[in-house]
C-alpha cells in the first residue's frame, strides 16, 4: 500500500494549486476591477501601455528603443548602449542616461535593469494602480503565477502515478485500478488549465481586466512611429522589426549581467 501516500501527495498538490488558482481569480476580479467604467475616456501613454503588457522590462525597453528610433540612443549589435543626445526628454529617458553612466556608454542587459528599477517605473506603477488598472503588488498570487502554478503540478501528479505504478511492491490492488485513482487528480489539475484556458487567460499579471480593456483598444501597427512603438509597447521585443536592434537586444556577451 505505499502508493496511497504518493496519492495522497498527488491530491494535495493538485488540490492546493487549483484553489490558489481559483483564489487568484476572484482575488484579482475583486481588486483589480472596481467597476466596468474605470479607465472610460482615459488614453494610456506609451509607458503606461508597456508597463500594462510588460511590467517595469517593458517599459525599460520601449524607452530604449525609442531613444534608438530618434537617434538619440546608439544601440550596437554587440550589445552596448552608447548616448548620443545627454538630454533626456522625460523622467524615463534621464533614468536610462544615468543607468548609462558619466562615460556614456555602457553594456546594454544592466541598463535595461537599472532602468525597470528606477522610481520613475515606479511611478508609472502607482498611477495605474490608484486608476484601478494595474494590479497592486501586494494583491498576492497573480492569476498567471496561479496558472503557471498549475501546469506544474500536472507533471508533478503525472509522476508520482508512475512512481506508484513503477514500484516493485506487491498491492492487493489492481494497476490499472491505482492508475484510475491517480488519473483523478490529473483530470482536476487539466480541468483548471481548461478552464482558466478560457474564462481567464490571456491575462497580464500587470494589467487590471479594466487596464487590458484599454490595451486591448490600442492602434497598433508601423505606419507612423507612435503605432510602432505602441505595438513594441503591448508585444515586446518580437515585435522590433530593425535587424540591428534585435541583434542589440539578443546579444549575450561575457560583459553582461543577467
Amino acid at each position: 500500500m505505499f502508493w496511497v501516500p504518493l496519492l495522497l501527495l498527488a491530491w494535495a498538490v493538485a488540490g492546493v494549486t487549483c484553489l490558489r488558482l481559483c483564489l487568484a481569480a476572484v482575488r484579482g476580479a475583486a481588486m483589480a476591477d472596481p467597476g466596468p467604467d474605470t479607465g472610460a475616456g482615459r488614453d494610456l501613454t506609451l509607458y503606461e501601455a508597456a508597463f500594462l503588457s510588460g511590467g517595469p522590462a517593458r517599459v525599460a525597453d520601449v524607452t530604449l528603443i525609442a531613444m534608438a528610433r530618434q537617434r538619440r540612443l546608439l544601440l550596437a549589435h554587440t550589445g552596448w548602449a552608447t548616448v548620443v543626445d545627454p538630454r533626456g526628454r522625460d523622467e524615463m529617458e534621464r533614468s536610462v542616461i544615468g543607468a548609462i553612466g558619466p562615460q556614456g556608454q555602457s553594456p546594454l542587459a544592466p541598463v535595461r535593469a537599472a532602468a525597470a528599477a528606477a522610481d520613475a517605473v515606479r511611478g508609472i506603477s502607482e498611477r495605474l494602480v490608484g486608476a484601478g488598472l494595474a494590479v497592486p503588488d501586494d494583491a498576492g498570487t497573480s492569476v498567471v503565477d496561479a496558472v503557471r502554478q498549475v501546469r506544474l503540478a500536472v507533471p508533478a501528479v503525472a509522476g508520482l502515478g508512475a512512481v506508484a505504478l513503477l514500484m516493485p511492491v506487491a498491492s492487493e490492488m489492481p494497476r490499472p485500478l491505482v492508475a484510475l485513482w491517480f488519473v483523478l487528480p490529473l483530470v482536476l489539475t487539466l480541468g483548471c488549465l481548461a478552464i482558466a484556458r478560457f474564462e481567464v487567460l490571456p491575462y497580464s499579471p500587470w494589467a487590471s481586466p479594466a487596464g487590458a480593456r484599454l490595451l486591448g483598444a490600442l492602434p497598433h501597427g508601423t505606419d507612423d512611429d507612435r503605432a510602432y512603438l505602441t505595438t513594441v509597447a503591448v508585444r515586446g521585443l518580437r515585435a522590433v522589426g530593425e535587424p540591428e536592434l534585435r541583434a542589440a537586444f539578443a546579444h549575450r556577451g561575457s560583459h553582461e549581467a543577467h
